[in-house]
């Protein structure tokens, strides 16, 4: 075996461990979205929710339109986790990026631990802390801003794998407890994390076909350097933007294998609670909308944002309605 091969064992392995432990958690930790919670309106804790889902209709329109669609209590659950994920997002990526180091993410950490322990620094903690005391808390993708600071390459799917797990997946594995499994579900508890996991690994490769402008901008390049190679492509071709056969030939293998990853995770959303799939059936249409927008502007990621119209996101809710209760 090549030593790719021995990596992508391991990283695959190594995440579906954690897959594993996750859904031995939620079995002993079952809980019930379908009855009311206790924020109360007016309340500080009701803003603190409120706050998040400013946030989140901000920085993530098309994942907040999916968002509407879930009850109140799964909706502010999911409003929590978004923020704190972009808010350690924002460590390595935003406009204080250059100054954050390993110590600085040791500290946010240290926060973390905080807000597990109901000791919330802020109003946005005081949200993820209601939020983390009823589900079981997840904490990998603080260990994804730390490779961000520490690559800027990736020498093979099997390294952005691992990275896509860390910064996407998590998120993917930390929703299933709030969205449910449905009480009739026949299919096992892990084979339902899998199709979450695929499906914050789909969305994290759509957002990298997506964004591979920026990217460049900022000297970083999420592909696979094996394949770029394989393509005749290198770092300079990249960075020079010039769309060419060569390049659409590459983009065209990017987006099938996203692709795949929307089809695994399809079959899990109809495991999950009937509240959920309507939802979950939302947010896997419309961001897999974008890799359609990608091919649309004749593959120019460089130049051209990839955009779903609202025309477009509207026209996708009836569908997914119509999928979630098949």
């Amino acid at each position: 075996t090549s030593t790719a091969g021995e990596v992508a064992v391991s990283a695959e392995q190594k995440v579906y461990n954690v897959v594993l432990k996750q859904a031995a958690l939620v079995k002993q930790q079952p809980r019930s979205l379908d009855k009311p919670d206790t924020v109360i309106p007016g309340s500080v804790l009701k803003e603190a929710y409120d706050r998040c889902g400013e946030v989140c209709a901000e920085y993530a329109k098309t994942f907040y339109l999916g968002t509407l669609l879930m009850t109140p209590e799964r909706r502010r659950a999911i409003w929590a986790i978004y923020v704190w994920c972009r808010r350690t997002d924002e460590l390595v990526d935003g406009p204080n990026a250059s100054q954050i180091t390993p110590t600085a993410l040791d500290r946010w950490e240290s926060r973390l631990d905080d807000v597990f322990a109901g000791r919330p620094y802020d109003m946005l903690d005081a949200a993820l802390s209601d939020t983390v005391s009823k589900y079981p808390p997840f904490r990998d993708m603080i260990e994804g801003m730390r490779m961000d600071l520490k690559k800027s390459r990736y020498k093979n799917f099997d390294e952005l794998y691992l990275y896509c797990y860390y910064v996407a997946g998590t998120v993917g594995l930390m929703s299933v407890p709030v969205m449910g499994i449905a009480p009739e579900s026949k299919a096992t508890t892990e084979s339902v994390y899998g199709a979450a996991l695929a499906l914050g690994l789909a969305n994290q490769l759509t957002n990298i076909l997506r964004d591979v402008g920026e990217d460049a901008r900022r000297g970083r390049i999420y592909l696979p350097q094996d394949e770029l190679a394989q393509a005749g492509l290198s770092d300079e071709d990249i960075f020079g933007g010039k769309v060419t056969e060569k390049w659409r030939s590459f983009m065209k293998n990017q987006i099938k294998r996203a692709r795949m990853f929307f089809q695994q995770a399809e079959a899990g959303v109809t495991e999950l609670n009937r509240a959920s799939r309507w939802p979950v059936w939302a947010s896997l249409q419309l961001y897999r909308q974008i890799l359609d927008e990608i091919e649309a502007n004749d593959y120019n990621n460089f130049t051209k944002r990839a955009y779903v119209s609202k025309a477009k996101k509207l026209l996708a809710l009836p569908v997914a309605y119509g999928k979630s209760l098949i």
